[in-house]
């Protein structure tokens, strides 16, 4: 049989105190049983401490092994980090420069936009009608990271000329040409493309104008051109101010009959053949031009943009008369309610009639929403006044003056109701209404 130590140590405790007691002294036995029990319980009491001890000190190991098994994972974990960090900065280095990453599906890349116009007019002389109708879409696909392709039509229906019975239809291609993203300041397009003669053609044509016909003098420059060209912008500085510039070379003017009378200066026909076969762009030589403008923004809302821009060539079948244009644009705008805008545009280009032929003119057009004038009223909220003044002179006696104001309901910002009315001096006044939606 084993004892306890502890049970020995309350058994010496029960001797001591009967040693203390005389040996006259008499103890009963109900007296000595109560002491044995006291003493029972105090051992009983003992082992259930050192039991309890036991148990504690089980676990304290326990979390000391597992504290340790952590602690080696954790260094395993972090040499696997390293390990693959190290393969990953290999790998890096092995790579190409210029990785192709995968793209999304073709169908993904695909966009259509444009707009959509009709007009219902009315000149001085004549009975009111619906005059225009006008679908232009653009196609958009993106082939990859740096490579876009882009296309636009203008399918139009309209009354035929004064003395002719029913109406035309025409199908024009706008532009159509390819762009590569050489890096982010510089673009490489090719194609036939709009031209950066001004500003109005690439951002205020078709529903983005505000007003349902061109500036005259407009009618003094190719909108496209069939070549190549590099366009960008840089930054200057960090208050947002950037530096847009482009250069082109396409198949410039060119003479309807290959003559060089004034008359027959023909600018659309820079590419193509004619119903003899023959080339429109008689003398094979290229014109080039280009485009600098300079953007300063103040605050949102506040900012001024000024432009010049350029582009000379041969017209001539020979090839030796040179058509020449400058443009100067300018756009300012002063909160998001108020815009002002406007071109001066100056041609020239010799002839055999006419010597030197000086074609020029300019405009100037601004808007005002007023909802500037936060007035509690939603439908005076979505109208803009607009008000333009344009003129030009032919070079050949013709001189042609318009005054015309209007305005613009938003239904949204792509549903727009426009009307205008235009003095015309040296011809016709006419009112015309357009209902506009762009896409």
């Amino acid at each position: 049989m084993k004892f306890s130590p502890h049970l020995l140590s309350a058994a010496a405790a029960v001797c001591a105190v009967g040693a203390t007691f005389p040996a006259s002294a008499q103890i009963s036995e109900e007296e000595f049983k109560a002491l044995k029990e006291m003493v029972l319980k105090q051992g009983q009491r003992i082992n259930q401490l050192e039991n309890d001890h036991q148990k504690d000190q089980q676990v304290h190991d326990q979390d000391q092994r597992q504290i340790h098994t952590f602690q080696q994972q954790l260094g395993d974990a972090q040499l696997a980090v390293t390990n693959v960090a190290q393969r990953l900065d290999t790998v890096a280095q092995v790579q190409p420069v210029h990785a192709v990453p995968p793209g999304p599906p073709a169908t993904h890349q695909f966009t259509m936009v444009g707009d959509a116009e009709i007009q219902f007019g009315k000149v001085d002389g004549s009975k009111s009608a619906f005059g225009l109708a006008d679908f232009a879409p653009i196609f958009l696909f993106r082939g990859g990271n740096d490579v876009l392709f882009e296309t636009g039509f203008d399918t139009r229906l309209s009354d035929n000329a004064p003395g002719t019975s029913g109406t035309s239809t025409s199908f024009t291609l706008s532009f159509a040409q390819l762009d590569y993203l050489f890096n982010d300041y510089m673009t490489v397009v090719g194609g036939y493309m709009l031209l950066p003669l001004g500003t109005y053609v690439e951002r205020g044509a078709g529903w983005l104008n505000k007003i349902p016909d061109d500036p005259m003098s407009r009618a003094l420059l190719p909108n496209n051109g069939a070549g190549v060209q590099l366009r960008g912008a840089l930054p200057i500085g960090q208050s947002g101010q950037s530096l847009a510039y482009s250069l082109f070379g396409v198949n410039g003017p060119g003479s309807i009959d290959g003559s060089a009378t004034a008359a027959n200066l023909d600018l659309s026909k820079g590419v193509g053949f004619d119903s003899n076969g023959n080339r429109y762009n008689f003398h094979g030589s290229p014109s080039g031009g280009g485009r600098v403008g300079w953007f300063v923004p103040f605050k949102p809302h506040y900012d001024l943009e000024v432009g010049i821009s350029g582009m000379a060539g041969p017209w001539d079948s020979s090839g030796k008369r040179i058509w020449s244009a400058v443009v100067l644009d300018a756009a300012v705008h002063i909160s998001s309610a108020f815009e002002l805008k406007g071109e001066f545009i100056n041609t020239w280009y010799d002839t055999s009639d006419n010597g030197v032929t000086h074609p020029h003119g300019w405009w100037v057009q601004s808007g005002y929403k007023l909802s500037g004038l936060n007035l509690d009223l939603p439908y005076v909220n979505n109208l803009e006044l607009v008000g333009r003044y344009d003129t030009t002179k032919d070079g050949m006696g013709g001189n042609t003056d318009r005054f015309t104001v209007g305005y613009v309901y938003y239904f949204s910002s792509t549903l727009l109701f426009e009307g205008d009315y235009e003095f015309t001096h040296g011809d016709h006044d006419q009112f015309v209404f357009q209902l506009s939606y762009g896409f």
